[in-house]
């Protein structure tokens, strides 16, 4: 069988050549998080500790309360949660109610940080703070009160 000189060279013309504007894909262009993006986490990884009752304060709840109501108008998933979102950072502020029995500073430390392992994990953005501000206890009976009073007249 005759060889070809050439025969151990690859050709050229069949290889890929690398196209203009090389680097690594992922770093072509930006991708940008909207705060409500953020707030919905943080509202979800907050209200899986245990000892939070609710987000939000008492008006806020109660306006919730009379949306989720509302066909379309959904639970509320950012109740008592506000975020600032830069480039890479974001801080955020919550407003909690705590189950009366629970240690509101071990409440507080486990939300922050079940709030800062869960955002960070899912946005890849450094949470800077979290601040917690408790505005209510709930009470065992306070049940009673949730309950929409009935109408007067029918």
């Amino acid at each position: 069988m005759a060889t070809h000189g050439g025969d151990s060279e690859p050709q050229t013309s069949a290889r890929k050549q690398p196209r203009s504007g090389g680097g690594d894909p992922a770093t072509r262009g930006r991708t940008t998080i909207a705060d409500g993006v953020v707030e919905k986490i943080a509202g979800m990884a907050a209200r899986d500790v245990v000892g939070v009752h609710a987000m939000g304060s008492g008006f806020s709840r109660t306006f919730g309360a009379v949306r989720d109501r509302v066909p379309g108008g959904g639970k509320a998933v950012t109740r008592g949660v506000k975020a600032e979102v830069g480039e890479v950072q974001t801080a955020l502020d919550l407003e909690i109610v705590v189950e009366y029995g629970f240690p509101i500073g071990e409440v507080s430390r486990e939300v922050r940080e079940n709030v800062i392992a869960a955002v960070e994990r899912m946005t890849s953005l450094e949470v800077v703070e979290v601040n917690i501000a408790v505005s209510d206890v709930h009470l065992p009976d306070d049940d009673d009160d949730e309950e929409p009073e009935q109408p007067r007249i029918q």
